[in-house]
């Protein structure tokens, strides 16, 4: 794909992907997608708060009335 490059490690196993800037900006929304899903993935096992819970907290700090 124009625009993207991986590095390779010694063994020419990828390590790591360089995105140009421009690349980003023309796939913005595709990637925002891929990157929502990956952060989806990484959360699954985090603890789930209720609805009610947050709003509460959240007035308790003042920041929703």
């Amino acid at each position: 794909m124009k625009g993207v490059r991986y590095l390779t490690d010694g063994k020419n196993n990828m390590t790591a992907v360089i995105i140009d800037i421009k690349t980003i900006e023309h796939h913005a929304g595709k990637l925002r997608g891929l990157f929502e899903g990956i952060i989806a993935e990484l959360r699954k096992n985090d603890e789930k708060v209720p609805l009610e819970k947050v709003i509460s907290n959240l007035k308790k700090m003042g920041k929703l009335k």
